[in-house]
């Protein structure tokens, strides 16, 4: 009867090829060796009716769909925006229209996340609402953009003329050091006699950035609540955030009329009973979109708990710095892909931010005492010069095609269990039935586009392996990728 089954679905498929042409796949690829890096192969595979699989087969399935997916980005650092503005406006508009553009090679980045106030990333450290010390103003009388307006506001004008519905994040480093329990912009909490106008700031800034033709489509509160260590930090414990929240926050965003999404957490993957914790209370679960997290600690798979424990609240991969020896002779692209494209959106999450877009040859500017010195950024920027670095090269491998409004779908895992077919050993042309309980296949993730596309980013993270083959609607095709590399592959969903 199997035997009946295989023979039937063979004779359908070369039917069905008999009455089309074969899918063509166009294939990205990025080399270990540098010897292609997000490069289009002039030739494209196709599926074949009868081909015989070569290497691990990665089954995609249409069939099965997952979560939405809202974007692919970098952080607009202060920093990333202090360097843009410091460049010829033609220089600025060629990196921002290679890193912003779909069309030719250009890599359609499609989220960013600012910092509300600075960052551990800007030459110094400032807010909306800076005082002298001993000064409040509870009625933000004060507050203005300020620092913003000379550089990350004129350049994300120049990044929403090339992609205008770019969806934005901001998130805070710490609230003005006159809200805060040790009155100083590093360390300490937000004073509770501060709650409500620390919720009237974070509405100021929405329809401040509102007015400037910014649309804010989500917030966090607070970066890394559970780090104190940054220049801007401030810690915040969950029962602390929850009343802020719940008391403060909600109130403020409902009476302002905002639809700016609220996503919790903004932290590591080791603690996700920090928002499982808030979501528990009613109100915040009505009113918090979802969950945001980094990889400086824990494991991805706790954003599939996250889903498991509340599949109604979507799951955000907020930050993650991706840094690499300037001038290596080799890129580490399969592991950071693996790592920051496939685990990330395996386990549900709907965007992958990495930190930060841009720095200098020194990785600066950072805050002292406290910023960064390792934080490399996606380009690097000389004056006019631009260096590309490893985390550009990781983004580009699923912002160019994956678009908003993509959809994960189903595809083989390692582990899934699996089907193939051998051929019998004493007569040759008859198949048999082979169940493999473990697959061994590449990291690999799959998504259906908006525009009718099947794509999939795969990952030798192998030392050996120098091909795979991709199964889809029953017709195989065989692909190489080199150990170490990383592929983008694309076709037509029917």
């Amino acid at each position: 009867m199997i035997s009946a089954l295989i023979c039937l679905a063979a004779s359908l498929n070369v039917g069905l090829a008999q009455n089309r042409e074969p899918a063509q796949i166009e294939s990205w690829i990025t080399s270990r060796d540098r010897s292609a890096l997000f490069a289009k192969q002039a030739s494209p595979a196709a599926f074949q009716a009868n081909a015989h699989a070569r290497g691990p087969v990665i089954v995609v399935d249409p069939g099965q769909q997952m979560q939405s997916v809202d974007g692919f980005g970098f952080a607009l650092t202060g920093g990333s925006a202090e360097l843009l503005s410091k460049m010829s406006p033609q220089a600025r508009a060629d990196v921002l229209r290679r890193t912003f553009a779909t069309d030719g090679d250009h890599i359609g980045v499609s989220y960013l996340r600012l910092t509300i106030g600075a960052s551990d990333l800007n030459s110094f450290v400032f807010s909306y609402d800076d005082l002298a010390p001993g000064e409040t103003d509870f009625e933000l009388k004060k507050f203005d953009l300020g620092q913003d307006r000379k550089d990350v506001i004129p350049v994300l004008k120049e990044i929403l003329a090339i992609a205008p519905g770019i969806k934005i994040l901001g998130s805070p480093w710490s609230a003005p050091a006159w809200m805060k329990t040790n009155n100083n912009v590093r360390g300490g909490a937000l004073a509770e006699r501060c709650y409500a106008v620390y919720a009237q700031y974070l509405v100021r800034y929405v329809e401040e950035m509102r007015k400037e033709g910014i649309a804010i489509d989500a917030i966090t509160i607070q970066n890394e609540p559970l780090n104190s260590k940054n220049t801007p930090s401030m810690q915040w414990q969950v029962s602390q955030q929850l009343v802020f929240l719940r008391d403060h926050l909600y109130p403020a965003f409902t009476k302002a009329g905002l639809k700016t999404k609220v996503i919790l957490f903004d932290h590591n993957c080791d603690r996700p009973d920090y928002p499982l914790a808030l979501l528990s209370d009613p109100v915040i679960s009505r009113f918090a979109d979802g969950s945001g997290f980094h990889h400086y600690g824990g494991d991805l798979a706790a954003m599939s708990l996250m889903h498991l424990a509340r599949p109604d609240k979507n799951v955000y991969f907020t930050e993650q710095m991706i840094i690499e020896k300037p001038g290596s002779p080799t890129i580490d692209i399969a592991a950071t892909v693996k790592r920051m494209l496939i685990d990330t959106t395996r386990n549900w999450s709907r965007n992958v931010i990495l930190w930060n877009l841009a720095a200098d040859p020194e990785n600066k500017p950072h805050t002292d005492n406290g910023g960064c010195p390792m934080c490399q950024g996606g380009v690097t920027l000389d004056k006019d010069a631009v260096t590309i670095n490893l985390a550009y090269y990781t983004i580009a491998h699923a912002s160019k095609f994956v678009r908003p409004g993509s959809v994960r779908i189903g595809s083989t895992g390692a582990g899934d269990r699996a089907v193939g077919l051998t051929e019998d050993e004493e007569r040759p042309g008859v198949k048999r039935v082979v169940v493999i309980e473990s697959a061994q296949v590449l990291p690999n993730v799959a998504f259906r586009t908006p525009d009718g596309k099947i794509v999939l980013v795969v990952a030798n993270d192998t030392q050996s392996v120098n091909g795979f083959a991709i199964q889809y609607r029953g017709e195989v095709a065989n692909l190489r990728l080199s150990p170490g590399g990383v592929g983008t592959y694309i076709w037509a969903a029917e």
